[in-house]
Parts: structure tokens; sequence; C-alpha cells
């Protein structure tokens, strides 16, 4: 990847820019998007820890499509996948990367659209007893669904919005209209949600991390004693939950995805490929 991205930012000759207004405009731009991207797809079958495990067939096709004949729609980019996969640490990068490089990209948790548990959590006791009385935390009904399909239409329609605030802090509580969103030419979701119901079809591209079990079980247990305030014990009982729930809720959506990943590749090199398309999409030189 070194050298591919090498190659574009030291190449001085810039591709004339497509009049976007045009579908022909529109074509052309596709088309050279769709030969960079075979360009990043080879180049990461030659890396020692590829990030691409698998595309769709139908992927490529539907996206170019999407370009084409859909331009005003601002892009929809879901990303899922297990507890612990490296879905959040994927999209902090992506933040950085972005904000570093001026890119027009929005970043939300769908995680924020737990519905409030705070009643339940007093009345048990703790969250953790909540879970041992069998409550399925993870399940579709436990999100505002609704809420989110009708602020991700509204963001790739152009509008801004204000989405909730779940805190991860034991209590359940979730404060509305808490966090301003910005209607970016692309916005990405991370979360499990973004795999449910009528919100999985709003989305351009859909992602799936996917992780070896042994390194989510690391990552799991750290994250749960260094930043959630959990003894061993606990987190290893909500691990053991976590999983479970992935074979009923994750698991059975993970072919419905476009681009499956690997969530324990290089983030540096994850950060090269963010640097490359920047580059590409990028090139261009205004007609005279």
């Amino acid at each position: 990847m070194n050298v591919l991205i090498e190659k574009e930012l030291n190449k001085t000759e810039k591709i004339l820019k497509p009049d976007f207004t045009t579908k022909a405009g529109r074509e052309v731009f596709a088309l050279y998007l769709y030969s960079k991207f075979n360009q990043i797809l080879n180049y990461d079958k030659q890396h020692q820890t590829p990030i691409f495990k698998s595309i769709n067939p139908k992927f490529i096709h539907k996206f170019i499509n999407r370009i084409i004949n859909n331009p005003e729609k601002h892009f929809l980019i879901g990303i899922s996948g297990e507890s612990a996969s490296g879905k959040t640490t994927i999209c902090n990068t992506i933040k950085q990367i972005t904000e570093k490089l001026n890119m027009p990209i929005e970043i939300l948790s769908a995680d924020n659209y737990f519905k409030d548990i705070s009643s339940l959590i007093k009345e048990k006791g703790s969250f953790d007893k909540l879970l041992e009385a069998g409550y399925d935390v993870d399940s579709p009904n436990n999100f505002n669904m609704e809420q989110l399909f009708i602020d991700l239409e509204m963001l790739s329609r152009g509008t801004d919005v204000k989405i909730p605030q779940y805190l991860v802090n034991g209590t359940g509580v979730v404060i509305p209209h808490a966090i301003d969103k910005q209607a970016k030419k692309i916005i990405v979701v991370e979360g499990m949600a973004t795999m449910y119901g009528a919100v999985a079809d709003l989305f351009d591209v859909k992602i799936y991390v996917d992780i070896d079990p042994a390194i989510q079980e690391k990552w799991f247990l750290y994250r749960a004693q260094t930043s959630r305030n959990q003894n061993e014990e606990n987190a290893k009982k909500q691990l053991a939950y976590v999983r479970e729930a992935s074979k009923k809720y994750i698991l059975p959506k993970k072919d419905n995805s476009d681009i499956i990943i690997n969530g324990a590749s290089s983030l540096d090199y994850f950060i090269q490929i963010i640097e490359f398309i920047y580059k590409i999409t990028n090139n261009f030189s205004n007609p005279q």
C-alpha cells in the first residue's frame, strides 16, 4: 500500500474533473473509482494482514448505479460486527484522519439509540443484575429504531439532526436530542442496530467487521476492566451473554454485508487506505 500511495502522491498530472451535474460525467467518475477500488483490492491481497476478507459480488454494480443515478443523496455507510470486534476503534481512526484531511465525513454511534432502561436498572439494582434477570439488551426491540431511521433519512437528504446520547456508565440513561450531527456528504454509522429492519436498507455500503474469537475476548475483557469499571468475573459473564446474543442477532446478518473486513488488521495500514481514497477523490483539475 505504501508503494501505491506514493505513486499517487508523486503524480503531477491531474485528471480533468468530470461534470457531476451530467449523467455522463458521473459515469466517468464511477468508472474511475471502480478502477481505483480494484487497485486497492489487488494490493491488499499481498499485505501480511489484509483488511478485506470478502466483497459481495453485487456490491460494485450497486455502488456504481448509486453514484450515477442518485447523486443528490448523501452517502450512508453502516459498520457492524460483534462487540469488541474493533468497530469503535476503526471509527475513531476514521474520525481522526478525516478531520486531519478535512474530508466531509460525519460519524455517529447507533448505540445512542438504545432505549432508556434506567428505571429497570434501579429496580434490579445494577446493569449486571438486569442481564442476569434475562433482559435481552441487544434485541432490536430495545433500540429506538424508528428514531434512528428518521434521523438517518434526514441526514441522507442533507438535514442536520440532534441525536440522543446513551450514557455508558451503567445507569441506562438516555439524554434525548443531545448530540449535534451534521449532514456531511458521507455519514458513517457504527453499531449493531445498523443491521436491523428497515434501517439496514438505508445504507449505501454495509461493512461487517470480523474478528477472531480469541482476540475478541482479549479486547472485551480489557475494555470492561479499564473503561467500564467491571471486574473480570462480571466481564466474562457479560462476554458469554454477548456471544449468545451475537448468534441470534448479528452473525445471521453477516452475509447481508457488502464488505467484510478484518478487525485485527493494522490501524496504520487502514489509515494508508483512507489516505489513498482521499488522494484519488481529490486528484482533479477544473476545466479551463
